[in-house]
């Protein structure tokens, strides 16, 4: 209920307003049936501007931080997230991969639309990063197509750290569902999930015409981290 009075009452008519969004292949989303959207994460407005685009019901995986945040806000983000179906996911650990798998296949399982973003996280520099096999797991168990998605322009819309997004033109765009089932019963086959997964963010790279960077989006922000850090912070020279 409250998901369906988010996006087509408070806060959908709002960021059409606000963005005007350009829309582009909507008709590749499928009327019924499950399926995975996977896109590229820009901003963390994209978790809004591409259900409120959807005629369809779509649920994310969010990561556990929006739903176990400190004080009032925190409170209030945990309900805003559960409010509108969206699962938490843990990050940490070694079995996190599996939790998020299970909670996608649950999802689709019901012959609804599932989002994923492939990189795992929102990239801090506005380019496209290596993709997680995970979409590709669930794609292959679920047999289901991926309909590859691109947000643009949301990176200046709400760059990361910035909390009120800019007004700045928004196109999303939806390519052609991509079928798998050619490669039925190999989800345990490194080298086959490891080849959809390429498949699918070469797909978002040619509807987001980004530059491509051939590592995880975590790893990267992780080493720009280090970089600020040693140049705040520089080592003294051992005498």
């Amino acid at each position: 209920m409250f998901y369906y009075l988010l996006k087509y009452v408070v806060l959908g008519p709002l960021l059409r307003l606000v963005f005007r969004p350009r829309i582009e292949g909507l008709d590749h989303i499928p009327e019924t049936g499950p399926a995975i959207v996977a896109g590229n994460h820009l901003s963390f407005s994209d978790h809004f501007l591409m259900p409120a685009v959807l005629k369809r019901r779509i649920t994310f995986l969010a990561k556990a931080e929006y739903f176990t945040g400190p004080g009032v806000r925190g409170r209030l983000t945990a309900t805003f997230f559960r409010s509108a179906g969206q699962i938490p996911v843990d990050r940490s650990g070694k079995d996190a991969g599996q939790a998020a798998i299970r909670e996608g296949l649950g999802v689709l399982s019901k012959g609804e639309l599932l989002g994923i973003y492939p990189e795992g996280t929102r990239s801090h520099d506005g380019r496209l990063y290596k993709g997680k096999v995970g979409v590709a797991v669930m794609a292959l168990q679920a047999q289901v197509p991926v309909i590859p998605c691109a947000m643009i322009g949301t990176f200046e819309a709400q760059p990361p750290g910035k909390v009120i997004p800019n007004i700045h033109p928004v196109t999303i765009r939806f390519g052609k569902p991509l079928d798998f089932s050619r490669y039925e019963g190999m989800e345990n086959e490194k080298a086959i999930l490891r080849a959809i997964t390429d498949e699918i963010m070469y797909a978002i790279l040619k509807l987001s015409e980004q530059e491509y960077v051939d590592q995880y989006a975590a790893v990267a922000k992780a080493e720009q981290a280090a970089a600020a850090k040693e140049r705040k912070f520089p080592r003294l020279p051992l005498s």
